[in-house]
């Protein structure tokens, strides 16, 4: 038996892409992949939001080209891990925003940031390099179709509109008691028409992308039904 037979080989490391309709759990089974397969999460979702915090918080108007292109070349954007909680939160230009591009106004703002051509360019191509070294899982709305085409595993999320609806109620109510039902509900279905009627890269199915319907599945069976695909893809 040769000196090489005894070398073992590493494991391939694949890329994930996780797409999918507001208020699925994105964002939370692309942690737990990260966490369970030792990868890299990347909060898409966070990158624009973080985007849009600056438009706001400088008053850019979405259509000044200049202003915009401006603003894009003054944003740094990174993802740093908390000491106490372990999970990657975003900071812009030195600070850490993670809070704040969870309020409403951000969320009433980013779809329209997000639909900017320059906007999806700035983002793309910072994924884009991340992503060369493998081993990452981002989520977004155009990982599979955009950002990530070759990504070995695609997921597509998505759940019943009142399901959703609920999930961000029960999310948003915490924070702000004085919010209703209906004010998450039309913010929802503004969120879903921008995004999949947007001109750039509009939210969509990939062709070779799996569905996941969590209507009717705990964040549990969700994570070990991803698990068994990212292993499979893995092994393969």
């Amino acid at each position: 038996m040769t000196k090489d037979a005894f070398i073992s080989t590493p494991m391939k490391k694949i890329n994930i892409a996780i797409d999918g309709w507001s208020s699925c759990g994105k964002s939370t089974l692309a942690r737990q992949l990260a966490k369970a397969l030792n990868y890299i999460f990347i909060d898409s979702g966070a990158m624009y939001r973080a985007i849009a915090l600056y438009f706001i918080q400088n008053q850019i108007a979405l259509n000044d080209a200049v202003a915009v292109d401006n603003a894009l070349g003054n944003i740094s954007l990174s993802f740093q891990k908390d000491p106490q909680s372990g999970s990657n939160e975003i900071w812009m230009n030195g600070h850490n925003v993670e809070r704040l591009i969870r309020e409403m106004d951000v969320a009433a703002k980013v779809s329209d940031v997000a639909a900017l051509k320059a906007v999806r360019e700035f983002a793309v191509a910072q994924q884009q390099m991340i992503g060369r070294q493998k081993g990452i899982v981002m989520d977004g709305r155009d990982i599979g179709t955009t950002v990530f085409p070759t990504a070995e595993l695609k997921i597509f999320m998505t759940a019943r509109p009142a399901v959703r609806v609920e999930r961000r109620f029960r999310e948003l109510r915490a924070k702000h008691p004085e919010i209703t039902m209906e004010e998450v509900k039309a913010n929802l279905e503004s969120r879903d028409l921008m995004d999949s009627t947007r001109e750039v890269s509009p939210l969509r199915k990939a062709e070779d992308a799996i569905v996941l319907d969590n209507s009717e599945l705990s964040p549990e069976q969700q994570f070990a039904l991803a698990l068994a695909w990212a292993n499979e893809k893995i092994n393969s």
